[in-house]
Protein backbone atom coordinates (compact mmCIF):
# COMPACT_ATOMS: atom_id res chain seq x y z
CA UNK A 1 0.00 0.00 0.00
CA UNK A 2 1.25 3.47 -0.86
CA UNK A 3 2.27 5.53 2.18
CA UNK A 4 2.27 9.01 0.72
CA UNK A 5 2.06 11.06 -2.44
CA UNK A 6 4.44 13.96 -3.02
CA UNK A 7 3.60 16.60 -5.63
CA UNK A 8 5.96 19.30 -6.88
CA UNK A 9 4.07 22.58 -6.72
CA UNK A 10 6.76 24.67 -8.42
CA UNK A 11 9.06 27.31 -6.97
CA UNK A 12 10.97 24.63 -4.96
CA UNK A 13 7.88 23.62 -2.95
CA UNK A 14 6.27 20.19 -2.51
CA UNK A 15 3.07 18.97 -0.93
CA UNK A 16 3.15 15.60 0.81
CA UNK A 17 -0.13 13.80 1.45
CA UNK A 18 -0.48 10.82 3.77
CA UNK A 19 -2.67 8.50 1.69
CA UNK A 20 -4.56 6.78 4.51
CA UNK A 21 -5.50 9.93 6.48
CA UNK A 22 -5.27 12.59 3.75
CA UNK A 23 -3.23 14.78 6.14
CA UNK A 24 -0.67 16.92 4.35
CA UNK A 25 2.28 19.21 4.79
CA UNK A 26 4.40 21.46 2.59
CA UNK A 27 8.15 21.61 2.17
CA UNK A 28 10.25 24.43 0.79
CA UNK A 29 13.90 24.55 -0.11
CA UNK A 30 15.72 26.30 2.75
CA UNK A 31 17.08 29.82 2.52
CA UNK A 32 20.65 28.54 2.34
CA UNK A 33 19.81 26.38 -0.68
CA UNK A 34 17.98 28.71 -3.07
CA UNK A 35 14.62 28.50 -1.32
CA UNK A 36 12.18 30.69 0.55
CA UNK A 37 12.33 28.75 3.81
CA UNK A 38 8.60 29.26 4.34
CA UNK A 39 7.98 25.66 5.43
CA UNK A 40 9.89 22.64 6.64
CA UNK A 41 12.71 21.69 4.29
CA UNK A 42 13.00 18.01 3.38
CA UNK A 43 15.96 17.66 5.76
CA UNK A 44 13.98 19.44 8.50
CA UNK A 45 11.36 16.70 8.20
CA UNK A 46 14.03 14.05 8.76
CA UNK A 47 15.41 15.76 11.87
CA UNK A 48 11.92 16.42 13.20
CA UNK A 49 10.94 12.84 12.39
CA UNK A 50 13.63 11.62 14.76
CA UNK A 51 12.14 13.58 17.67
CA UNK A 52 8.60 12.60 16.74
CA UNK A 53 9.56 8.94 16.57
CA UNK A 54 11.36 9.09 19.91
CA UNK A 55 8.38 10.67 21.66
CA UNK A 56 5.95 8.24 20.00
CA UNK A 57 7.77 5.06 21.06
CA UNK A 58 8.31 6.52 24.52
CA UNK A 59 4.57 7.24 24.67
CA UNK A 60 3.79 3.63 23.79
CA UNK A 61 6.05 2.34 26.57
CA UNK A 62 4.89 5.04 29.01
CA UNK A 63 1.29 3.94 28.49
CA UNK A 64 2.35 0.37 29.39
CA UNK A 65 4.02 1.78 32.54
CA UNK A 66 0.92 3.87 33.38
CA UNK A 67 2.89 7.09 32.89
CA UNK A 68 1.23 10.12 31.23
CA UNK A 69 3.66 11.83 28.84
CA UNK A 70 1.19 14.54 27.81
CA UNK A 71 2.98 17.85 27.37
CA UNK A 72 6.40 16.35 26.65
CA UNK A 73 8.22 18.48 24.08
CA UNK A 74 11.29 18.17 21.90
CA UNK A 75 13.38 20.98 20.48
CA UNK A 76 15.26 19.95 17.36
CA UNK A 77 18.38 21.54 15.85
CA UNK A 78 19.67 20.29 12.53
CA UNK A 79 23.20 21.00 11.30
CA UNK A 80 24.09 20.69 7.64
CA UNK A 81 27.46 19.86 6.07
CA UNK A 82 28.69 20.29 2.51
CA UNK A 83 30.59 18.21 -0.04
CA UNK A 84 28.22 16.46 -0.27
CA UNK A 85 25.38 18.53 1.19
CA UNK A 86 23.85 16.43 3.96
CA UNK A 87 22.67 16.40 7.57
CA UNK A 88 25.75 16.11 9.78
CA UNK A 89 24.15 16.45 13.21
CA UNK A 90 20.73 16.33 14.85
CA UNK A 91 20.30 17.65 18.35
CA UNK A 92 17.12 16.74 20.22
CA UNK A 93 16.34 18.19 23.64
CA UNK A 94 13.41 16.41 25.28
CA UNK A 95 11.63 18.18 28.15
CA UNK A 96 9.38 16.11 30.39
CA UNK A 97 6.76 17.96 32.47
CA UNK A 98 6.38 15.10 34.95
CA UNK A 99 8.46 13.38 37.58
CA UNK A 100 9.67 9.82 37.08
CA UNK A 101 11.75 7.40 39.10
CA UNK A 102 15.18 6.36 37.84
CA UNK A 103 13.95 3.00 36.53
CA UNK A 104 11.23 4.66 34.42
CA UNK A 105 13.70 7.25 33.12
CA UNK A 106 16.17 4.54 32.11
CA UNK A 107 13.49 2.50 30.34
CA UNK A 108 12.08 5.49 28.43
CA UNK A 109 15.51 6.83 27.45
CA UNK A 110 16.55 3.42 26.16
CA UNK A 111 13.33 3.14 24.15
CA UNK A 112 13.87 6.62 22.67
CA UNK A 113 17.40 5.81 21.55
CA UNK A 114 16.22 2.66 19.78
CA UNK A 115 13.32 4.14 17.82
CA UNK A 116 13.02 3.14 14.14
CA UNK A 117 14.07 6.54 12.79
CA UNK A 118 17.17 6.56 15.03
CA UNK A 119 18.18 3.19 13.56
CA UNK A 120 17.31 4.31 10.02
CA UNK A 121 19.57 7.37 9.99
CA UNK A 122 23.03 7.01 8.49
CA UNK A 123 25.60 6.24 11.21
CA UNK A 124 27.68 9.28 10.13
CA UNK A 125 24.90 11.59 11.34
CA UNK A 126 25.77 12.66 14.87
CA UNK A 127 22.80 12.34 17.21
CA UNK A 128 23.02 14.48 20.35
CA UNK A 129 20.06 13.62 22.60
CA UNK A 130 19.35 15.40 25.90
CA UNK A 131 16.68 14.26 28.37
CA UNK A 132 15.49 16.99 30.77
CA UNK A 133 13.36 15.47 33.50
CA UNK A 134 11.25 17.58 35.84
Amino acid sequence: MITSKVTYLGDLRTESVHVKSNNSFLTDAPLDNNGKGEAFSPTDTIATGLASCMITVMGIKARDLDVDMTGTTAHVTKTMASNPRRISKIEVVLDFPFEANQKTKTILERIANTCPVHYSLHPDIEKDITFNWK
